[in-house]
């Protein structure tokens, strides 16, 4: 026997095809298991709520696990935003180790077992279909974020009441056109002074959020790549699934993976680069869908030709240089790296990417800003998210930089309008925007307002 985090941590496939994966009883003996080697040894106890939860179950019992009801383990599963920071980053019993914990995909086990035997979230569900959303959304988009604006007392006690969406959560707005439809009325030119012209190619994987809720992120990465000497395209076969993982529906991830996989490794023959634009979907093309998918080849090329796009324009300046004419900006950036993007085991590329551009102050925040999906929008789970996410919004509103940026959207939002309820309890209005770091990168060169 040896301690663990003494080789680099490998994940076996999930075996979701398989009958024993389902079975509750087998499933409760390894939550016992886990959760015994856990509260010995409480690294994770400042990650998020799930160890919080289930150190006070096991210390309440007088005989520890063994006194633990079954259907109290439910508390710690349901605060699990399957952020892997546990995993990555803590757990010194990781497999190659002879314990094989795997935390973050146990709990995605026990939501499974609960998902099959019918115990399913209406409401997370519906949020989960991203893109028949996005669609719906689209044509009437002035009415739709009128009514889930935070700030409408007609509309949202009424959600609140009927959906259970938190009144306090802040919710993403639907843009009127899509990036796909944006990209291809506005006409891409490459520039061809740039020292990477001619060297690459990238496909710009739209992502559910950028694609309906943000296109600004694209169109300004599609700016900064162009600029960089890059040509580009826009892919988007469909969302990545993530949404759907978060309520454990393995079968539909897995679906839209063969699906959009069969598409993007047509561009890679092309000699693309697939590039995507936001961390959580990175996470779910690398390593997510080959942990799903292990034997699908589209799914192994894919995960080795993927790219985070601060990732990449890292690799551009590393190799072929960039060109000039990046401009400071004094006010500042403060970067906030999602778990999502730290479980790429990529480095602080975000950080890396914003430090290029000169004389600008660059701050960064490596803690989880709480938000987790849909966890960060129910009544139940909404307080949590700001408990959690409370150290991030304090170091942001105290470092006090023009810019607030995050990998994920919904980590941005939800830290920037956090630290706008701050300042505002000082009497302070600060013009924040959430932002992605491409967006600030692409201001820094006059691409972009």
């Amino acid at each position: 026997m040896r301690e663990g985090s003494l080789a680099a941590p490998i994940r076996h496939p999930i075996a979701w095809r398989e009958e024993d994966f389902y079975d509750a009883k087998k499933l409760d003996k390894e939550l016992r298991r886990v959760f015994e080697i856990c509260h010995g040894c409480r690294r994770c106890f400042n990650l998020c709520d799930s160890f919080p939860r289930l150190f006070d179950l096991i210390d309440e019992s007088p005989k520890e696990v063994d006194g633990v009801a079954s259907q109290d383990f439910a508390k710690v599963v349901d605060a699990c935003t399957l952020c892997d920071m546990c995993f990555m980053t803590k757990c010194p019993y990781v497999p190659p180790h002879s314990f094989d914990l795997d935390f973050p995909h146990l709990m995605l086990r026990a939501r499974a077992v609960e998902a099959h035997q019918g115990k399913k979230d209406f409401t997370q569900r519906q949020l989960a279909e991203m893109d028949r959303n996005g669609r719906l959304a689209h044509f009437a988009s002035p009415v739709v974020n009128w009514a889930s604006d935070k700030n409408n007392a007609l509309t949202r006690p009424l959600m609140e009441k009927t959906a259970r969406i938190d009144r306090d959560a802040t919710l993403p707005t639907f843009a009127p056109k899509t990036f796909v439809a944006m990209e291809r009325r506005a006409r891409a030119t490459v520039n061809r002074a740039a020292p990477a012209f001619g060297k690459r190619k990238a496909a710009l994987y739209a992502t559910c959020f950028v694609n309906h809720n943000k296109p600004a992120t694209g169109m300004a990465a599609r700016a900064v790549l162009n600029h960089l000497g890059v040509e580009t395209t826009v892919a988007y076969p469909g969302c990545c699934g993530m949404p759907f993982l978060e309520q454990a529906d393995i079968a539909r991830v897995a679906a839209n993976a063969e699906k959009a996989a069969k598409e993007l490794v047509k561009r890679i023959d092309e000699g693309f680069d697939i590039v995507a634009l936001t961390a959580s979907c990175g996470l779910m093309l690398k390593f997510e869908w080959p942990l799903i998918l292990p034997d699908n080849d589209d799914v192994k090329r894919l995960s080795k030709a993927t790219f985070d796009i601060d990732e990449y324009v890292v690799d551009i300046a590393k190799k072929e240089g960039l060109p000039d004419g990046l401009a400071a900006l004094p006010e500042g950036v403060t970067v906030h790296l999602p778990c999502h993007a730290r479980a790429q085991a990529m480095g602080p590329k975000a950080a890396e990417m914003l430090k290029l551009i000169p004389d600008t102050p660059v701050d960064v925040i490596e803690r989880c800003s709480g938000h987790g999906g849909t966890f960060g929008v129910m009544k139940e789970t909404h307080s949590v998210a700001v408990k959690v996410g409370r150290p991030v919004f304090r170091a942001a509103r105290e470092k006090g930089r023009g810019h607030i940026v995050s990998d994920c959207p919904l980590a941005a939002q939800h830290i920037v309008e956090n630290v706008k309820a701050l300042a505002a309890k000082d009497g302070e209005a600060p013009p924040l925007q959430p932002e992605h770091p491409i967006e600030v990168f692409a201001k820094a060169y006059g691409l972009v307002t």
